[in-house]
């Protein structure tokens, strides 16, 4: 059965860990969300990903508006991220995601969470490997 929780240790919040991020790792965007991620070697908090959220003030300069946003996106991540959890599982290492709102204006839930579902379809197919299925039966001596 699958979990749709959002844990406090699946939370990004090491300064450091974010520092890393922003300097050194990989970002692509599905309007109106932009996802900056770095895979971590060592994985700190057992979890496969660390998810952060962030929603510029200079688009949004009610405390509220920004907010309102960031439990949308936090909502389509909590509902579609088994998808990626599924794929990760048994992985040595983890992800840290950060995802940027870009769009200047308040968009409904149903548009941020396809752009979400159509994120991380991408980030699996160019980022996760392929379920490595053993052969069926005897393996051949080399």
């Amino acid at each position: 059965m699958t979990q749709f929780t959002f844990k406090k240790k699946e939370r990004l919040k090491s300064r450091k860990t974010i520092g890393r991020l922003f300097a050194g790792g990989q970002s692509f965007g599905m309007y109106p969300l932009r996802l900056v991620f770095l895979k971590e070697e060592e994985p700190k908090s057992g979890t496969p990903v660390e998810f952060g959220v962030s929603v510029p003030k200079r688009s949004f300069k009610s405390a509220v508006a920004r907010n309102r946003l960031k439990r949308k996106v936090r909502e389509a991540w909590r509902l579609n991220k088994h998808q990626l959890y599924q794929r990760l599982a048994g992985k040595p290492w983890q992800y840290a995601f950060m995802v940027i709102y870009v769009a200047k204006e308040d968009l409904t839930y149903e548009v941020i969470e396809k752009a979400m579902q159509a994120m991380i379809r991408w980030f699996i197919k160019k980022n996760v490997p392929p379920h490595a299925n053993p052969p069926e039966g005897p393996r051949p001596l080399s």
